[in-house]
């Protein structure tokens, strides 16, 4: 029997609802993921380098239903976006529209089971809800496609692990939506844990759980950018470019992240490889630095972060005016101990970090002052470190 809408959480409920609207069944099954906020480690993720990520209590829901005699077709909804998508689990074409992300993910989970057995001819519904916002750098992408992937392979009759889950999100964003990242916002909503912050070796896959207790105010500046529009691929090959330069005289070397910053400079390279590179090499030692505090229970210093937001404007350039001021602004507040920009930048979301009182007492002040300068209305939440993601009792 299926659990009663009063016994869901909120977002499972209204997915669910969702669904049976628009489909005019219930569904197999619904699962969730976080969005994500990096608490340092920028950029870093797709240079072999380290990154600290935390699942944020904001969370993306996917209910998800096999339509027997459904042509190998993919059909989805969500009260989030506009259009109903409709694409081949058998033969994807990406469509630039929303749900390429669970087109990418269902179609290799979907594609043996619905070409032979009992689930030949088949196809997938889904529905989608969400409160991850989209454009502000907190990774809703990463958090339908690893809520999809999960849905999708428990209404088929299987289940994924979630380091599987979020491997074959990671592989939907860049081999089919086609967006160049590293692992990391993937890895974060799959393997989040309450009350921890997840340290991720993006050159090995390795994880580790560190306490992570405090709160975190995350700022959206309201400045929209897409990944796709913006440099960020271009930085990507900056600094697939700079490893090359640096391979030819250490053969050896890894990846970016595992250059010192001495041999960064040493191996001078053209503008502006060489800030880039060098900010990938600072910024994943910058992370052990991190982790090294929390493993000792203590709390993160505003210098690592705050030098992790200046090497961010400076030698990688992915910040804005709006973000650098919401940076220098928080500091003015009494018991705050740094601030950055979070997410791959040119827009999106920054975070401070503090005493929970400070940060609740500071948002809404903060928030005014932007207003005033900018002329934009920031959307400010506090969060802890949350639960990754799960396959919700239907």
């Amino acid at each position: 029997m299926p659990t009663s809408d009063t016994t869901l959480p909120a977002s499972a409920a209204a997915v669910r609802a969702l669904f049976r609207q628009r489909f005019g069944r219930e569904p197999d099954t619904i699962a969730s993921a976080p969005g994500r906020v990096n608490l340092i480690g920028e950029h870093t993720d797709y240079n072999g380098g380290e990154v600290l990520p935390i699942g944020i209590e904001r969370r993306t829901w996917v209910a998800a239903g096999v339509r027997r005699e459904g042509g190998g077709m993919l059909r989805a909804v969500s009260a989030n976006e506009d259009g109903a998508g409709e694409a081949s689990l058998v033969a994807p074409t990406r469509s630039e529209h929303w749900w390429d992300y669970l087109t990418g993910v269902a179609a290799p989970i979907a594609r043996d089971a619905l070409g032979s057995g009992a689930l030949a001819g088949a196809g997938i519904d889904a529905a989608v809800t969400s409160d991850v916002p989209t454009g502000a750098g907190l990774s809703s992408s990463a958090a339908i496609e690893v809520a999809t992937a999960l849905a999708v392979a428990k209404a088929l009759g299987g289940t994924l692990e979630p380091r599987e889950a979020a491997m074959i999100g990671w592989r939907a964003e860049t081999g089919f939506v086609g967006v160049a990242s590293g692992i990391m916002d993937q890895f974060a909503s799959a393997l989040s844990r309450q009350g921890e912050a997840l340290h991720l070796d993006c050159a090995t896959t390795e994880t580790e759980l560190v306490p992570f207790r405090d709160a975190v105010l995350i700022i959206d500046s309201a400045v929209r950018r897409s990944l796709r529009d913006s440099a960020f691929n271009t930085r990507q090959a900056e600094c697939a470019q700079a490893l090359r330069l640096m391979r030819e005289r250490w053969p050896k070397l890894p990846s970016l992240a595992a250059a010192t910053p001495e041999q960064v400079l040493a191996a001078r390279l053209p503008a502006p490889l060489d800030r880039r590179a060098l900010h990938v090499s600072r910024e994943t030692r910058r992370v052990q630095e991190a982790v090294t505090l929390l493993r000792a229970g203590k709390p993160l210093s505003g210098e690592l972060l705050l030098g992790s937001h200046e090497s961010l404007r400076d030698l990688y350039e992915c910040s804005r005016p709006e973000l650098d001021w919401l940076v220098a602004r928080s500091m003015l507040e009494p018991g705050v101990r740094g601030a950055r920009l979070t997410g791959a930048g040119w827009g999106g979301c920054m975070i401070v970090v503090g005493d929970e009182s400070a940060l609740a007492a500071a948002g809404p002040k903060i928030g005014k002052d932007y207003e005033k300068e900018f002329g934009l209305t920031a959307r400010l939440w506090l969060s802890r470190a949350a639960e990754g993601a799960r396959v919700e009792e239907v």
